[in-house]
């Protein structure tokens, strides 16, 4: 059923890395519920496989003496639900990861595995795009951390150098503190299901609550590759706490989004969705910011 060539145990990650370079055909595998899904279908067929699944420093959420939230590249989306860390500053993205698949996807996948597959639609994506995440990546050459917008490159591929390995994804305590925010996830079922469009904002408001200080939107399924959507964050930026200021920004992410027909559904109808994703996720984000909407 599964045409495995070879398959190397890594114990750290830099061991994980030296096998890597050892066997520049091999790839990563973690959690699997990719991977050997990809390999019973024919696509990795006679993969070299290296697992880090058993490296547990790869595993788990910290924060770090300058407020840094540390996620572990292997921290399965059902333990990003639960820690409580997670819970206090960014609950959002538990609330996101927790839409992905069933419950036993979500007690083998992990987010590692969710971001570097590249793909627009992982619910976790759109969400660490609006937390203006670091991905943290180890190399021969040591490591390096680069914004997770720049880390997708195209439908599929993200910025992993042969031999690389992604350990860890960061989130600043600049990008969360102060804000709260909301995810939505569109789809033609309410479980087990690919998002038809996912949209996640994140709000900071004035001391009065009167005002946007700040807001980050980011979508899934709007592009080829997750994306924010500047043109609606500027809109927002500095307005009062309005549903005429909501509206304009969601009116304002048709300048930023270009999805695409397929199957799902067709441009047309991503573009209406994202609009109403947006205005509802601004308006709970809002409301959870202790902002008041009025007409």
């Amino acid at each position: 059923m599964y045409d495995i060539k070879a398959l190397y145990e890594a114990t750290s990650a830099q061991h994980a890395v030296q096998l890597l370079a050892e066997h520049p055909q091999a790839q990563i595998i973690a959690g699997g519920s990719d991977v050997l899904v990809q390999i019973r279908e024919g696509r990795r067929a006679g993969a070299e496989l290296v697992s880090i699944y058993g490296i547990d420093a790869l595993r788990g959420v910290s924060l770090e003496a300058d407020g840094t939230i540390r996620i572990g590249s292997l921290t399965s989306f059902s333990h990003i639900t639960k820690d409580p860390v997670i819970q206090k500053y960014i609950n959002v993205l538990g609330e996101a990861v927790d839409m992905v698949g069933g419950p036993q996807i979500r007690n083998i996948g992990t987010i590692g595995g969710n971001t570097c597959n590249g793909v627009t639609s992982a619910d976790s994506a759109s969400t660490l795009f609006a937390w203006d995440a670091i991905i943290e990546i180890l190399g021969q050459n040591g490591t390096r951390r680069i914004p997770i917008q720049d880390f997708y490159i195209k439908a599929g591929k993200v910025d992993l150098q042969p031999g690389e390995l992604q350990t860890a994804i960061l989130i600043p305590k600049a990008a969360y503190e102060g804000y709260q925010g909301h995810y939505i996830k569109y789809a033609m079922r309410n479980a087990m299901d690919i998002a038809t469009t996912g949209c996640s904002v994140n709000v900071r408001l004035s001391a009065d609550k009167k005002t946007i200080e700040d807001m980050r939107i980011a979508y899934g399924v709007a592009g080829p590759v997750p994306m924010r959507a500047p043109s609606a964050e500027h809109t927002a930026k500095g307005k009062p706490v309005a549903m005429e200021t909501v509206k304009e920004a969601a009116k304002a992410v048709l300048t930023d989004i270009n999805p695409r027909d397929s199957w799902r559904a067709s441009k047309a109808f991503r573009q209406h969705i994202a609009v109403v994703l947006a205005k509802r996720a601004l308006e709970t984000s809002i409301r959870l910011s202790g902002g008041t909407l009025n007409e």
